[in-house]
């Protein structure tokens, strides 16, 4: 199953503790202050990666530290930095601010953005040495590191997106393009989140294709759970629209069409405007000359530069 939104926290390291030391050596019975700086925290880093491509292990694992940072020590030893935290993210995450809801970053492709930084180190006494105080016996605390709560958004997530009303065919058009095996059933919503699959075209290029789940009227407005549909099919390049010419309850497959185009445009202009492919499926539930009839009035309503497509997903 693809999973598309997760919640995580992450706490960046603490700084070190900065040290209290005196030299003392033969000779110098009351030396000076040497204690080092702690070592500054780690930070956690989002890195976007190709070779990740869901947000599946996010669900189980909610939070994410990186390692705090050394206490310095004597003869002005600073303390080590704690090691950062890498956290490796599919490209097209969109990553936001859980309290506040504000959009931290949109992580593309090889990008390396620093979410939480690590605490400041502490100082050492040999900072705090003066005219008046030679030997300080201050040293101050490592700072600790940021933390915060984020949401993780998943937007990019195919090649190729199958649009369609409930029950138009698209789950089982993927499972027959591709390995995945989505739950298919004669009744609507049987899928209720993207199911991805892909289509090795050679040993060098595959596209990854993505069964949306199926569109209502009111989608644009968020009915049913319409801004989430909506959204996965926003990144996807092309749009594969599935109509279904022999529909159960005799509703008319243009009616659909039309009604998923204009939830497309209210929801943005930039998504109405996606490449587009047409596919009349379910073509073998119609005998021969109610299929070329019921084919040849289905085209009146397409301009003639539209890819059209006839197939039975099924057989």
């Amino acid at each position: 199953m693809f999973v598309d939104e997760a919640t995580i926290h992450v706490r960046a390291g603490k700084g070190g503790d900065g040290c209290v030391s005196f030299r003392r050596a033969r000779g110098l019975p009351k030396g000076g202050p040497d204690g080092g700086d702690g070592g500054d925290g780690g930070s956690i880093i989002l890195v976007g990666d190709d070779n990740v491509n869901t947000l599946y292990d996010f669900r189980g694992t909610h939070h994410w530290h990186a390692e705090g940072g050394e206490p310095g020590r004597g003869s002005q030893q600073y303390g080590a930095g704690g090691e950062d935290r890498v956290i490796h993210m599919p490209p097209g995450t969109l990553v936001y601010d859980d309290d506040s809801g504000e959009l931290l970053v949109d992580l593309g492709r090889e990008d390396r953005f620093v979410i939480a930084r690590g605490g400041k180190g502490g100082y050492g006494n040999e900072h705090f040495k003066g005219p008046t105080n030679q030997t300080p016996r201050k040293a101050t605390t490592g700072q600790p590191g940021e933390q915060r709560t984020l949401r993780l958004e998943l937007k990019l997530i195919a090649d190729v997106g199958f649009v369609g009303k409930p029950n138009a065919g698209k789950s089982t058009l993927l499972s027959r393009l591709t390995q995945a095996t989505p739950k298919i059933a004669d009744y609507p919503f049987t899928t209720l989140t993207p199911q991805l699959g892909i289509t090795e075209l050679d040993r060098s290029r595959r596209i990854v294709l993505a069964d949306i789940p199926g569109l209502i009227e009111g989608a644009a407005d968020g009915a049913g759970l319409g801004h989430d549909f909506l959204r996965h099919i926003e990144r996807t390049r092309i749009i594969v629209h599935l109509l279904d010419v022999a529909p159960i309850d005799e509703s008319d497959p243009i009616d659909a069409y039309q009604t998923i185009r204009a939830e497309l445009g209210a929801y943005s202009e930039q998504l109405a405007s996606k490449p587009e492919v047409v596919v009349f499926n379910k073509v073998d539930l119609l005998d021969d000359d109610e299929r070329e009839e019921t084919i040849a009035s289905l085209r009146k309503h397409f301009d003639p530069r539209t890819s059209i497509h006839v197939i039975s997903g099924a057989t």
